[in-house]
């Protein structure tokens, strides 16, 4: 009795296990994951497109929720620490955001750094970065600017130098644009000069030093610099708006904008359509080579998202080889993925061809809040031609004053 009980005892043990076993494996195949992902509105289709795929790949590992929200990029930070728990799973975000989103806990370190480095353009890893440490999956190294021009008026010989843009357009009775408004168009004067603007190492102050009076290129050199230019038949200092509709009513044959308008650009100029590095400008006696702020878009994974794993997943997934090419094809949008970067389809496009001749002049935007409004004043003034004729050096103080505020 004793051996058939033991016999009965370890046959319903190993059916047990059995059905423990099944029950697991069933589950593994069943589980559901929900998964909200933020994005622009521009970025609907193509990232509906790029989650179908997502699922189609991973298909029979999860039951799959996954729903796409229209998120404003910039406006990504205060949205997902207004409730970091409430928050999307996976969300893009501009990468001057990124400092804020780890402090707040919000992103934690990635795990396979390596491999994501290694597969990306160092610009845009630095930007995922802090002290080394990736934060976030590079997914564009498209948000900075260069000039447009058309070939009909202006020679390439032309577009060297600023003085050769304006020349030209003003021969023809045209004009080259550039948006004074905005700091972040600015910076391209003060960039590759001595001067320095940064942010200090609290993460939110500024240093600057745009108002220095010593040294080979002083601020004064380059607010005059500026008066030169505006002061020119062939500038118009113009937003993104006003540039666009000049190319479209035939007035602006040349412009500083991004890789968001080649498409625009490209339907009313055709095969006329040129686009290179921002020109050297002429500077106490010297010709400076105008800079730039650079910037990517990344896709973050939120630390409190309830399926970690499957969000990492789904961002490595978003932002590799063959969904930036995807992106490219059907938004235009620059790589920071290396092989499409070097691709020829790259090479073909002039807006990426010289957003990335421009990014050896280019610098991560690392600026605190204090630096926007205080420079779009002072520029302001100098595209007037600086109509209260108040000292420039005391405009520059007060700029820097700003900028440096507390």
């Amino acid at each position: 009795m004793k051996k058939r009980f033991g016999g009965l005892l370890l046959l319903l043990c190993a059916v047990i296990l059995a059905g423990c076993s099944s029950g697991k494996a069933e589950d593994a195949g069943t589980q559901t994951v929900e998964l909200v992902v933020w994005g622009s509105e521009e970025d609907a289709e193509l990232m509906n497109q790029i989650i179908q795929s997502f699922q189609a790949n991973y298909q029979g590992e999860a039951n799959f929720q996954i729903s796409f929200e229209v998120q404003g990029e910039s406006q990504c930070k205060d949205a997902l620490l207004g409730g970091l728990e409430a928050g999307a799973d996976v969300f893009t975000f501009a990468d001057d955001q990124l400092y804020a989103l780890a402090a707040a806990g919000a992103l934690d370190p990635i795990e396979q750094a390596e491999e994501i480095r290694s597969r990306n353009l160092p610009s845009a890893v630095e930007a995922a970065s802090i002290n080394d440490q990736l934060y976030a999956y590079p997914l564009t190294a498209d948000n900075g600017y260069f000039l447009y021009y058309n070939k009909q008026y202006i020679s390439e010989e032309a577009v060297q130098t600023l003085d050769g843009v304006l020349n030209a357009a003003a021969a023809n009775g045209k004009l080259f644009t550039m948006d004074w408004s905005s700091a972040w168009y600015v910076y391209a004067f003060f960039g590759n000069t001595e001067l320095q603007v940064g942010l200090n190492d609290d993460g939110i102050t500024n240093y600057c030093t745009w108002n220095q009076t010593g040294g080979g290129i002083q601020g004064v050199d380059v607010a005059q610099a500026m008066l030169h230019i505006a002061r020119s038949p062939g500038f118009a200092n113009r937003t993104d708006e006003g540039f666009l509709n000049g190319v479209r009513n035939g007035s602006v044959v040349a412009g500083v904008s991004g890789v968001w308008n080649a498409l625009a650009v490209q339907e009313v100029w055709g095969k006329d359509t040129g686009a290179a590095k921002l020109p050297v400008y002429l500077c106490n006696g010297r010709q400076v080579q105008m800079a730039s702020f650079s910037g990517c878009k990344l896709i973050g994974v939120n630390a409190y998202s309830q399926h970690p794993e499957w969000a990492a997943k789904l961002a490595d997934w978003i932002t590799n080889e063959e969904n930036q090419r995807l992106r490219f094809e059907l938004r235009g949008q620059g790589p920071s993925n290396l092989a499409v970067a070097d691709s020829p389809e790259m090479a073909q496009s002039p807006a990426i061809a010289a957003l990335l001749a421009q990014s050896e002049f280019s610098q991560l935007q690392r600026v605190g809040g204090n630096f926007w409004d205080p420079v779009s004043t002072f520029a302001g003034n100098m595209a007037a031609g600086n109509p209260s004729g108040r000292s420039l050096q005391t405009q520059l103080n007060e700029m820097v004053e700003g900028i440096c505020a507390r």
